[in-house]
């Protein structure tokens, strides 16, 4: 990251042009100008560790799960269900000792910082250019081994189990995100791999597999490849159903992330028709602009994908068949009254909702860089490094009042629903009505 770079926006954006209404205040900020970090800044400090790289992965470790081989039948859907049915003792083991556990823990220890899920940006490059998307710089550097090691073994200190790597595009560099997922499952890591899927080698599911990842995030937004939304499935359809297939056999879970835009509301469709289909999850967010400045953010201006007034009746009747799939069983990420929410964000509406970021989740950087969230990578405010945290309550409590508004994230939304105690007790008596065979609906449903 280059922390020379001041991000700071000097006047506040008028509120009818909010960062709620996606888009239209073309870049402006709705939050408070924050301090440019200063040459002693703890990164300096970072960049002095000794290097010490991650280990080479033992590959393959289950050399009868690699290549073309085809699930065991006991696994794999059935009785009309489209969803997997069964679930392995180690996949409930490793739910319970990245999630679980964690949790309990942050509830019972001292202090505010008690992180139970970090993002780690490995890259802040990518092989594609999402028209909406301001979230890479290709003159950035990735993360080395060294950062990633100190990093990894910092958040286990912590208590932190779960990971997921970050971008960009996490496969940018295939061997080096190996590592990662193989070091951190390792220390017994959940463990989750976002990717636009075009890096997607059946070689490197099968390393990502047999290392241990739990999960993968494919991110497609069309089903055709266009030139704004470029994370199409069309393009990868082979490396999608060798994955699909692969999921049974080492055991990880896959699902869509689908950004809803205004002009992919038929392909959100048809891709959540399509995830059901073949038995997993979808994910979705609604358009959102930047919410501090990105200097090298290159469609600011003319950007079709932003939603504006004229487009809200199309994309409630987009939310509404969402909402309608989600509660005749689609599996979904979101829970129903959280994509009605997304009405009210649409049009700036959205209320403050106890977003635990800096608290119990936080990202880090390529460089070492802490910040409580992604839309503040580009922060200039000194939020410390790994190994040295500096997030305080009131700072993180003063920011929240202004960026909660207008900050639709799925998976800080869920962890302010996690500690409400009641609401997590009611979630686990469901499932446990259900078996456990594949853990359904969301803490506020």
């Amino acid at each position: 990251m280059n922390t020379s770079i001041d991000t700071r926006v000097k006047e506040e954006a008028p509120r009818s042009r909010r960062n709620g209404q996606n888009g239209v205040h073309g870049g402006s900020t709705a939050i408070q100008e924050l301090r440019v970090l200063s040459p002693s800044s703890p990164s300096a400090r970072l960049l002095t560790l000794p290097h010490v790289g991650l280990p080479v992965p033992a590959f393959p470790r289950h050399p009868e799960k690699y290549g073309d081989v085809e699930p065991d039948p006991k696994f794999l859907p059935r009785n009309g269900n489209p969803y997997r049915t069964r679930v392995t003792l180690p996949m409930i083991a490793r739910a319970l000792k990245g999630w679980f556990v964690p949790y309990v823990g942050s509830r019972v220890r001292p202090g505010d910082f008690n992180p139970i899920i970090s993002y780690l940006f490995t890259e802040w490059k990518c092989n594609l250019d999402c028209h909406y998307c301001w979230a890479f710089d290709n003159r950035v550097k990735g993360m080395t081994e060294g950062v990633a090691r100190h990093a990894i073994d910092w958040l286990h200190d912590t208590g932190c189990r779960v990971l997921a790597l970050m971008g960009g595009e996490v496969l940018l560099r295939p061997d080096f995100a190996h590592k990662v997922v193989d070091y951190a499952a390792r220390q017994g890591f959940w463990v989750y791999v976002p990717t636009n899927g075009r890096l997607m080698r059946p070689d490197v599911i099968d390393r990502l597999g047999d290392a241990g990842v739990a999960t993968v995030n494919l991110a497609v937004d069309s089903v055709a490849d266009r030139k704004e939304l470029p994370k199409a499935l069309d393009p990868i359809r082979p490396y999608f159903e060798y994955l699909i297939k692969k999921q049974y056999v080492y055991g990880f879970s896959v699902f869509f992330n689908i950004n809803i835009t205004r002009i992919n509301l038929e392909d959100v469709r048809r891709l959540t028709e399509i995830a059901h289909d073949v038995g997993i999850a979808t994910d979705y967010h609604i358009n959102e602009t930047p919410m501090l400045d990105q200097p090298h953010f290159r469609h600011k201006s003319g950007n079709s994908t932003y939603i504006t007034q004229e487009d809200w009746p199309a994309v409630d009747d987009t939310i509404d068949w969402l909402i309608e799939k989600n509660r005749s069983g689609y599996k979904m990420v979101n829970s129903a009254r959280r994509l009605e929410e997304m009405k009210a964000f649409m049009r700036g509406k959205l209320q403050n909702w106890d977003c635990r970021a800096g608290q119990n989740s936080l990202i880090i950087r390529t460089d070492g860089t802490l910040a409580p969230c992604f839309p503040m990578y580009n922060a200039s405010h000194d939020w410390g490094t790994a190994g040295r945290p500096c997030f305080e309550r009131q700072q993180l409590a003063d920011m929240k009042v202004e960026c909660q508004p207008h900050c639709f994230s799925t998976l800080n939304h869920n962890l302010a629903y996690c500690y409400k105690a009641s609401r997590v007790i009611r979630w686990v008596v469901q499932q446990a009505a259900r078996g456990f065979q594949g853990t359904t609906g969301s803490f506020d449903d």
